[in-house]
């Protein structure tokens, strides 16, 4: 009996120590991909944040401005751009978003009043799923995204607010804060709004053809630098809690192991005790 339970109880801690080879890889690659995303997002911000500056510039600068991209209209639905991961075993991550999301949702009086921009596979699989109208689909897109993709699913955005189809569109993403730390956040990017500018004396600068023209080519470029750093910081922040979590299941298969091992132990050392007791008795009976 002894025997039978100590060859159950080895095959189980094969099982685990398998396991935990495989979370251990994974909590590697995860790291790698971390650095990577945040690397590339905090190099791409000060570009993007200068066009945002200039915008604000524009607008305050010229009193009775107007522009197609600061336009509110009350009619249309709302186009909610939700940036999801491509893969599950992440922790939280996706489920997080997906309940900031549905809060909108629920506030904007239900799925009839919106449209959905889906973007990493399982966006894609939530929304298709619950049979929402969907705008667009992106998955696979986040860890070699390009700026000439963000552009094209900047498109996805732009092209139905102009026409007229959506009021408004909001960006659903995560921010990442630390390598522990992760936030779901809501961002409305449409229509623009923008901030005055800090107070300083200096020359006003001129812009040609007028600032209207500059301000209207500018808002595609920094919409789809605004798109481009979401997606790459809910990347960073995919490939942080799904470290966290592969590091929580290795040292779970660890603890798991030890105490398969303290088992092992004791089946084995009744084993021998049993058989000590067997030849003692055989001994004394002869």
């Amino acid at each position: 009996m002894a025997s039978g339970n100590m060859k159950v109880i080895k095959r189980r801690i094969k099982s685990v120590e398998s396991t935990m080879q495989i979370t251990k890889a994974m909590e590697l690659v995860a790291s790698s991909k971390l650095r990577k995303a945040k690397e590339k997002a905090d190099n791409s911000r000060p570009y993007f944040k200068a066009l945002y500056d200039t915008m604000c510039e524009i607008q305050s600068e010229n009193e009775g401005f107007l522009s197609p991209f600061t336009k509110r209209s009350k009619n249309g639905k709302t186009l909610l751009i939700v940036i999801a991961g491509d893969r599950g075993l992440a922790g939280g991550f996706n489920a997080n978003i997906f309940k900031l999301a549905q809060q909108r949702i629920d506030e904007l009086g239900g799925k009839d009043n919106v449209e959905i921009l889906a973007v990493g596979k399982k966006s894609v699989e939530y929304y298709e799923k619950r049979q929402f109208t969907i705008e667009g689909k992106f998955p696979g897109v986040a860890e070699g995204l390009t700026i000439y993709q963000a552009d094209k699913l900047c498109e996805c955005v732009i092209e139905p607010f102009l026409k007229g189809r959506i009021k408004s569109a909001e960006l659903f993403y995560t921010e990442y804060v630390s390598p522990i730390t992760q936030t779901a956040r809501a961002m409305k990017i449409l229509p623009v709004e923008t901030e005055k500018p800090a107070e300083g004396k200096r020359a006003l600068p001129i812009y040609e053809p007028s600032p209207a023209a500059v301000f209207n080519s500018i808002v595609p470029k920094y919409l789809t630098g605004v798109i481009f750093c979401a997606v790459l910081d809910s990347f960073a922040s995919e490939q942080a809690s799904r470290r966290s979590a592969m590091e929580n299941a290795s040292d779970n298969a660890s603890e798991m192991i030890a105490d398969l091992s303290l088992m092992y132990n004791r089946a084995r050392q009744a084993s021998i005790t049993q058989e000590i007791t067997e030849i003692v008795g055989g001994a004394s009976a002869d």
